[in-house]
């Protein structure tokens, strides 16, 4: 069985962020009816998915009018970085505040983000804002998708303990928003309007003495021939989202067996958890995971009010479901996961 030891990795700040925007779900439907009525002639078939999803409000780095207009590249990558800064340095500033420490006692810190492109990337960005010392490491990631939250946290539990005493700054931003696209009569393109917030979550992770909930381990498994499940199609507008409807599937059907490959590889099972930390991509995801692991009623319970009151924010979103959980007394040995493009699951063991 996994056991903490002194070098395992402790979460010993947690914050979250979301841009100044509200998306309320009933104004988004308005929105893209406007949009895509009279030239989709399959929205109104798919309109009950703005329903279904669960979601009450969501926010974004631009309002309602921005969207109206036409984007390009450029406009998108603006607001992006616009954006993305602004949400990276509330959620560092947020987190290393929670953990009691400075930012210059920060030695590496982790950027993932996969809703736009940044170079220099974000945390050189921030770096004379936020107060990092000009020897601090950066690893900025992108690619992940919806993985990306718990792939990023498990990447900075394996840097803290590599060199026990340090800390580790990981940031999870998202500008999901930017995938809106008005030209783009596709069901994906409904989905991701129906879908999508913007949201920035701040770990820092230490292996040094202090409280906090510990990292004891960490893993991924990656489907063969799925590359086509989930992603991004990037033209001269920007990025937009791909979505397989078999996702429910893939997850009734194999998210658990990788999950329970990926506990026996440390000596454990199922049975041996005392819960779950879940990214809520979606209500019939969800629905999938309760299902896939045979939870009781009210176990995803805040993985549903999460996405409820945030949306999918892709990476960010499982960071955000911890927080909660966390603050309503997670205890026990719990496993952190998520499901990202690749076809990817992410899982972190954490013994809180």
């Amino acid at each position: 069985m996994a056991q903490p030891s002194e070098h395992s990795p402790r979460i010993v700040g947690l914050a979250t962020a979301v841009p100044p925007y509200p998306l309320p779900q009933s104004e988004v439907v308005a929105h893209a009816a406007e949009t895509f009525g009279s030239r989709f002639r399959d929205f109104e078939r798919l309109r009950p998915v703005f329903e279904s999803t669960g979601i009450a409000m969501r926010y974004s780095v631009r309002p309602f009018d921005w969207f109206h207009a036409r984007q390009d590249w450029r406009q998108r990558t603006e607001a992006y970085l616009d954006g993305a800064t602004a949400l990276f340095i509330e959620a560092a500033e947020k987190a290393i505040a929670a953990a009691g420490i400075l930012p210059s006692d920060i030695d590496t810190v982790v950027t993932v983000s996969s809703t736009g492109i940044a170079t220099p990337s974000l945390e050189a960005r921030t770096h004379g804002v936020l107060g990092f010392r000009p020897d601090i490491r950066r690893v900025p990631v992108f690619g992940l998708g919806c993985a990306g939250g718990v792939s990023g946290l498990s990447l900075g539990a394996r840097l803290a303990r590599a060199e026990p005493g340090s800390k580790v700054l990981v940031v999870a931003v998202e500008i999901c928003t930017l995938a809106f696209r008005s030209d783009e009569l596709t069901k994906s393109n409904i989905v991701a309007t129906a879908l999508f917030g913007d949201g920035a979550a701040g770990v820092v992770l230490t292996c040094d003495k202090a409280a906090g909930p510990r990292i004891v381990a960490t893993g991924e498994h990656l489907w063969p021939d799925t590359l086509d499940i989930m992603g991004w199609q990037v033209d001269p507008i920007g990025f937009g989202a791909i979505f397989s409807a078999s996702i429910p599937d893939l997850v009734t059907e194999k998210m658990r067996p990788a999950a329970e490959n990926f506990l026996a590889r440390h000596g454990e099972v199922i049975d041996d958890l005392d819960g779950f930390v879940f990214h809520p991509g979606g209500t019939k995801v969800v629905q999938a995971l309760e299902n896939s692991f045979d939870l009781p009623q009210g176990a995803l319970n805040i993985e549903r009010e999460t996405l409820r009151d945030f949306g999918n924010m892709s990476a960010p979103t499982a960071l955000f479901v911890l927080k909660r959980k966390l603050e309503v007394g997670l205890a026990g040995r719990h496993l952190v996961s998520a499901l990202g493009p690749g076809f990817t699951g992410s899982f972190a063991r954490l013994d809180a």
